[in-house]
């Protein structure tokens, strides 16, 4: 009798999420144990059949990371950014559109959701441009290095007339961060980049960045110390204040992007716990971390969406 009552609970989030679009982007990290990416995949399924139109974009950086080395490549990280030289590309491109993008669509079949592989190039969604070199900060040092990130992209615009087709027919679109110019160069795209900008362009109600840490914390040195929900405000001033650091720092700048520009609710959770996903959308508590506007928060404390 207990399992029927969460299930009750869970109805009113049923009734407001119907026909709703979440842009869900699962992390390379989680997608290295099959056991984590089956739950992810049944969860998402779930979404699916309560009506809930998701889009799934995936990352890949762990698999990247060891086929390069593999093949004698040694990866380039800097500042939580992947530097994507010919041969790195070349990697990218069978990583991410083909074996992981693969992969997920299997198990989403598996539990019984039509999913479609895409990466950016797909029905143009997105046009992107490679990246002119940048000055970068090294945080612990201060040494400004100027920095050419290679064959990595930056978004020009998207188009999301396939992905809401493929909504509509009631297909799962799976999006891995491959674009190219328009002119015949292939880009690699951070995943969070891409999935922030698929969900500002679909006008999602929700996005959620599926990673394997808890969350923002209060104490980067205490996992427990998840932060339920946050203002894009207090949110980009972690980054200031050098409590997110590292990886996380991308994450975050995409969240707050994109609640700016008109997704109502992001949402940064550990993919590792099992089910996850449902404890993240349908609870109020929720297991993650929330961020929404000022104005976005009082209406979440009224009604629990």
């Amino acid at each position: 009798m207990r399992d029927i009552g969460i299930l009750k609970q869970a109805l009113p989030y049923f009734r407001e999420y119907k026909g709703r679009i979440f842009v869900i982007k699962i992390g390379g990290e989680l997608l290295q144990d099959e056991s984590v990416i089956d739950d992810i995949a049944q969860d998402i399924s779930l979404l699916h059949q309560v009506g809930i139109k998701a889009v799934v974009v995936h990352g890949g950086g762990p698999q990247a990371n060891a086929l390069s080395k593999k093949l004698g490549i040694t990866p380039k990280i800097i500042e939580g950014r992947r530097v994507t030289d010919e041969d790195s590309l070349e990697i990218t491109k069978m990583v991410f559109a083909g074996k992981i993008n693969h992969e997920i669509l299997t198990i989403l079949r598996k539990h019984g959701s039509q999913a479609v592989g895409l990466s950016g190039i797909d029905g143009d969604v997105i046009i992107a441009e490679r990246r002119a070199p940048m000055e970068v900060v090294d945080k612990a040092t201060g040494t400004k290095n100027n920095v050419d990130f290679g064959w990595v992209g930056d978004i020009k615009s998207v188009n999301v007339d396939l992905l809401n087709i493929l909504l509509e027919k009631g297909y799962i679109p799976v999006i891995s961060s491959i674009a190219d110019d328009g002119e015949g160069n292939i880009l690699n795209i951070n995943a969070d980049t891409v999935a922030s900008g698929i969900a500002v362009a679909l006008n999602a109600y929700k996005y959620i960045t599926m990673t394997n840490v808890n969350g923002i914390l209060k104490d980067k040195n205490n996992p427990k110390s998840t932060i339920s929900y946050i203002s894009y405000n207090d949110a980009s001033r972690l980054i200031e204040d050098g409590i997110a650091e590292g990886g996380m720092v991308p994450k975050i700048k995409q969240c707050v992007w994109a609640v700016k520009n008109g997704v109502k609710r992001v949402h940064i959770l550990n993919g590792c716990v099992q089910d996850s996903l449902l404890q993240e959308v349908f609870t109020k508590k929720g297991i993650g971390t929330m961020i929404l506007s000022d104005e976005e928060i009082e209406e979440y404390k009224k009604t629990g969406f």
